[in-house]
């Protein structure tokens, strides 16, 4: 990407993060039946947003100041992910989180690099079921269960 673009998009996902991690700390301290409250998880990410954004703008005062050339854009490499990230969210309260998330980064990361098919199964199987395990069974966390026909 261009030098411009980078710093553009740093600076406004530097942004988000801000807000997110501000409008986190409206949210309630505490959540029923749960040890972590609802206000952890948009904090964190909002705080690794701001980092990853804070990591960008170093990286591109590194920059050349030649431009190298334009590479292609991948819209249909967006539009798979897009597509997938609707269908999880909407499906992520039926079908669980497990499930969801699991199917959404195998679609990710097919998408994003073709083959190693049993790789990309194999990490969002560990990802989705260690985040799972993590959150709810050591954190006591709550996150959408498997589906009623599993369960």
């Amino acid at each position: 990407m261009s030098k411009t673009f980078d710093r553009i998009a740093a600076i406004t996902f530097l942004a988000v993060g801000a807000l997110f991690m501000v409008e986190s700390l409206r949210i309630s301290k505490s959540a029923y039946g749960s040890a972590v409250g609802p206000n952890v998880f948009p904090f964190l990410l909002g705080l690794i947003l701001v980092l990853l954004s804070i990591k960008l703008l170093f990286e591109t005062a590194k920059y050349a100041h030649s431009e190298s050339e334009k590479l292609p854009l991948q819209y249909k490499k967006f539009f798979i992910i897009l597509l997938a990230a609707v269908f999880y969210a909407a499906l992520l309260e039926t079908v669980g989180y497990v499930i969801t998330t699991f199917v959404f980064l195998v679609i990710g990361f097919q998408a994003m690099e073709k083959g190693g098919l049993w790789k990309s199964v194999l990490f969002a199987a560990c990802f989705s079921l260690g985040v799972y395990g993590l959150y709810v069974k050591l954190l006591q966390g709550t996150l959408p269960s498997w589906p009623i026909w599993l369960q």
